[in-house]
């Protein structure tokens, strides 16, 4: 046997797997199961299991794995990339890299839906929020999205839900990125929109649309100032969108300062590198008007039950599953941790190391164009910021090929000219390879300071980034501690368990996250030329077949970005599918009422009709309610959306038939993959029935969720709908395209090959065992305390497990919240609150979970139970207790103390480690009050002492 190879179950142990072999054996035996296959057996319907095991491959010792990835990433080429189109080369400062991107205090972290545990990673966002509104001169901006493109659909979205205008059609700048322009056209046909494109200020009748989009500077290095255009749409009460380069906007006028309702963008070129595509955090600004109709996430200001300032997630932060087929977004996964690299970029350099960098990137453009105009070439515009255009004729090729073998990628415009794009890693000697390119052998660099093309109408007088937090001491000692100190606020999985059901919080192996930071990866633009990016290609077609072994779909698009994305990809490829056989009148979709709140919003944004299935009393799909509606809807059924397991967290044994029924009446299946971690290798959703479905790679395939993303949900599809996966106007293919990039986030792809490659079919095969064997043996050492709700046919629960808590509201009062704030003081995180059923908590304590933290976690749980009682009996006062008045911190060690309990009980309740006790930096947050004063960027200084007043 190599030395680079494990046998599957002993290397299995070493990494991915929490239990040894002898914990195994013990909770087997809690749980009543002889053995770990009879527990499978017991729990996995036998018809749908596989037949033969997954065969991957033997599995990858870390070195094989890594010298695996290092073979593979030197095939693709990294040049100097002066393609631009939305995409930039950027220097992330090494103390942000280290300390924020490769770090598991960082990356590991879960959304921020419990602010108490979250205050660093909030705090970071608020800056991110702070820094987009100030530069885009904007009252109010979210905590991120998922690139420019999806940015630039979400604004007119928006734009839609706010305007008087009765317009049906909506104008793009003939500047704007070709990928938005795609992206928006995929939003807008479902839903009846027009999308008209044109130049601005001769094609634009503002009477006509509900709103315009504008690109600031355009892609072919133009800009101009929107004020006129955007006047004349308000006074036909249309919206006004501004897709504008954040770094241009240290230079430029802002949106605001035009008048603009909405500014989008990309704030990748804030030290983010390219990474084939992302993941990148996109920004959307609003004025103070329209605060209410942003999508995603929103950080504000609020107060603790000290009156401490505390920060949280605001207003709609979740309305998908609020408003379900009625919401106006399906945005779940946000660009957590890109936000959070472009906010400590942002604090590193401040405003004036920010303009600095700006106006060297503007010297460098300028002087190339000095250079290629003296060689005779047009340039043109004129007046620019980072990007020219150059006409060369009949050379367009052989430039190309010259700029190619000196090094440097340039962008072909039309068939005869050049786009060439200037950046932060842009340098001398990269400069003198362009001009090399055009035949300018003897041009020199030089090193003094050309003329500004940036035209003086449109130069910025305005300040940004004034808050106190822009204006640190920038020394490397100082950040390092700030982030530090935000690290240390906040509970991820290099801390604690994270038991989040439906989420499968699992181990990020650090092997597996080591090659997202190599220049290979990191460094290649999405759009260069496909011989420079081999590496890459096989490295998608390699993941693409293992997760089609895995799954028994036929092929795979990486293109979306997120979960809920990847649901937006699936129906619309259904839809393009029933279109394609002249059946377009299919628009019925079929959702059970327990479902995740994105596949009502995600079939409503495809213009789908939702008919909603009622579940039985044991949280199954009432198969014979989803018969009936079905067969009442044949002739414009499209689709039905379940997941399985089911949301309730049980194997359901109806879901072959529910399948059968839905092909029966024309229909296709989509099956939602956010439980694949109980199936994987056991049972497949292309042999169930399903034809479509997508993958959470940062679920089951290790990507971890960075805070709140980045995210990843690519859609497997059985052979009939393979034609209609989603395309791009860079590689072509459908006209779907629902991504800036043809592959997604493309670099942190490699963390889920890698995971595969680690594991072999036999190791994944096994950590789903595990997973089922952890959450049966929780579902069990809680059972008599607490009621689980839904269980298999033979008593046994899927993955994850859902605990009743609302007898003990009913006791003594005790809320689910209070139980969750609760287990904070025990050092977890808690699991999903109220989610699918109200008043619950929903676990999955994943296979990554060793015996000893499963137990700490139970142990705390029927502790809590125990604090329940005591005040049931009267024991604890049925105000004042540690349940009502969790978390508790440090401050609560100190200064008088007149609780009826005891500070020892306060703070050390079972579960809570002694020495490295997790302390959160804040107490109760209020979130009424911070609904009802609402601020969404940083406050003040002055504020910091009046947050109570």
């Amino acid at each position: 046997m190599s030395e680079d190879r494990y046998e599957p179950y002993d290397f299995a142990n070493r990494r991915h797997i929490g239990p040894s072999p002898e914990e195994i054996r013990d909770m087997l035996a809690v749980v009543g199961a002889p053995s770990l296959e009879a527990l499978i057996d017991e729990t996995v319907p036998h018809d749908i299991r596989v037949k033969e095991p997954l065969d991957l491959g033997a599995p990858l010792s870390e070195r094989g794995a890594l010298d695996r990835l290092r073979e593979t990433a030197n095939k693709n080429r990294v040049l100097e990339s002066l393609i631009g189109q939305g995409y930039h080369g950027t220097i992330t400062p090494p103390a942000i890299q280290r300390d924020i991107l490769e770090n598991p205090a960082w990356y590991t972290a879960y959304t921020p839906y419990q602010p108490e545990i979250s205050q660093g990673r909030l705090e970071a966002l608020l800056n991110f929020q702070t820094a987009v509104s100030d530069l885009t001169g904007l009252d109010i901006a979210n905590a991120s999205l998922l690139d420019e493109a999806t940015a630039a659909a979400e604004a007119m979205a928006l734009a839609h839900r706010v305007t008087k205008s009765k317009a049906n059609a909506f104008f793009v700048d003939e500047n704007a990125l070709p990928q938005s322009i795609a992206v928006m056209r995929t939003r807008a046909e479902p839903l009846g929109w027009r999308i008209v494109v044109g130049d601005p200020f001769k094609e634009l009748k503002p009477e006509e649309v509900f709103g315009a989009l504008f690109q600031y500077p355009g892609v072919t290095g133009a800009f101009h100032d929107f004020s006129e255009p955007i006047a004349k749409l308000h006074a036909a009460q249309a919206i006004s969108v501004v897709a504008a380069d954040p770094l241009a906007l240290t230079l430029l006028k802002s949106p605001g300062e035009m008048g603009a309702d909405v500014a989008i963008g990309s704030m990748q070129r804030f030290g983010a590198p390219m990474g084939y595509g992302g993941p990148h955090a996109a920004y959307i600004a609003v004025k103070d008007a329209h605060k209410r109709a942003l999508p995603g996430r929103l950080v504000g200001v609020s107060i603790d039950a000290r009156g401490n300032r505390a920060y949280r997630l605001a207003l709609q932060t979740r309305e998908q599953h609020i408003r379900r087929e009625n919401a106006t977004s399906n945005i779940c996964t946000a660009q957590a941790l890109p936000a959070i690299i472009a906010s400590m970029y942002a604090v590193f350099h401040g405003p004036k190391g920010l303009k600095a960098i700006a106006e060297r990137i503007h010297r460098k453009a300028a002087r190339l164009a000095e250079g290629l105009a003296s060689l005779g070439f047009e340039i043109a515009p004129q007046e620019f910021f980072d990007t020219i255009t150059v006409a060369v004729g009949p050379y367009q090729g052989l430039i190309m090929k010259n700029a190619v073998d000196n090094g440097v990628n340039l962008r072909k415009v039309g068939r005869d000219r050049i786009g060439i794009t200037v950046d932060e890693r842009t340098r001398p000697a990269t400069l003198e390879a362009v001009w090399r390119a055009f035949g300018g052998y003897d041009l020199v660099y030089r090193d003094d300071y050309p003329e500004s093309r940036l035209p003086k109408a449109l130069e910025r007088q305005s300040t940004y980034l004034t808050h106190p937090v822009f204006h640190m001491n920038r020394a490397e000692s100082e950040m390092t501690r700030y982030m530090r100190r935000l690290a240390d606020r906040d509970l991820a999985l290099d801390r604690a368990m994270i038991p989040l059901g439906s989420c499968t919080m699992k181990l990020n192996a650090t092997a597996e996250m080591l090659p997202i930071s190599w220049p290979e990866f990191a460094e290649l633009h999405p759009f260069a030329p496909a011989d420079q990016a081999l590496g890459y290609a096989e490295l998608l077609a390699d993941l693409s077949q293992k997760l089609c072994a895995i799954t028994g779909y036929d092929a795979f698009s990486m293109q979306p970005n997120s979960g809920a994305q990847g649901e937006f990809a699936g129906l619309l490829t259904i839809r393009a599918y029933h279109a394609s056989r002249g059946e377009d009148r299919r628009r019925i979709c079929l959702i059970p009422a327990s479902a995740h709140g994105t596949n009502p919003a995600s079939a409503s944004m495809c213009g789908m009709q939702v008919v909603v299935v009622a579940t039985d009393a044991k949280g199954n799909i009432d198969v014979a309610d989803f018969r009936a509606k079905a067969q009442a809807h044949r002739d414009a059924l499209a689709a039905a959306m379940i997941t399985y397991p089911s949301t309730h967290g049980v194997f359901e044994e109806s879901v072959r038939e529910i399948c059968a029924i839905i092909h029966a009446e024309g229909g296709q299946v989509y099956m939602d993959g956010a439980n694949l971690n109980a199936l994987v290798g056991l049972a497949r959703p292309g042999d169930m029935g399903a034809d479509v479905g997508h993958l959470n790679l940062h679920k089951t395939f290790c990507i971890p969720h960075g805070g709140g993303g980045p995210g990843m949900g690519p859609i497997g599809v059985k052979a009939h709908l393979a034609p209609f996966l989603p395309g791009h106007p860079e590689t072509g293919g459908s006209s779907l395209t629902v991504a800036a990039s043809p592959f997604g986030s493309g670099s942190i792809l490699p963390i889920s090959w890698s995971y595969c490659l680690l594991m072999g079919g036999a190791g994944l095969t096994q950590a789903t065992r595990i997973a089922i064997l952890s959450a049966n043996y929780i579902a069990r050492r809680l059972s008599g305390a607490y009621d689980v709700l839904y269980t298999g046919a033979k008593g046994r629960v899927a993955h994850e497990c859902i605990v009743d808590v609302r007898p003990l509201q009913q006791e003594a009062g005790v809320t689910v919240e209070d139980v969750a704030k609760r287990l904070i003081d025990c050092g977890f995180h808690p699991p999903t609150m109220s989610w699918p059923v109200a008043g619950t908590l929903m676990i999955e304590p994943t296979e990554s979970e060793t015996k000893a933290e499963i137990d700490r976690f139970c142990d705390a749980m029927l502790y809590i139970r125990e604090e329940a009682r005591a005040i049931a009996e009267g024991r604890m006062d049925r105000s004042d207790n540690p349940l009502k008045r969790a978390p508790h911190t440090v401050e609560d060690l100190v200064g008088e103390w007149t609780r009826p309990y005891s500070r020892e009980a306060a703070c050390f309740p079972k579960g809570a480690f002694r020495v490295d006790k997790y302390w959160p930096p804040v107490n109760r947050v209020d979130n009424v009050h911070g609904d009802r004063h609402l601020i969404c960027s940083c406050p003040p200084i002055e504020s910091y002492a009046k947050a109570a007043e």
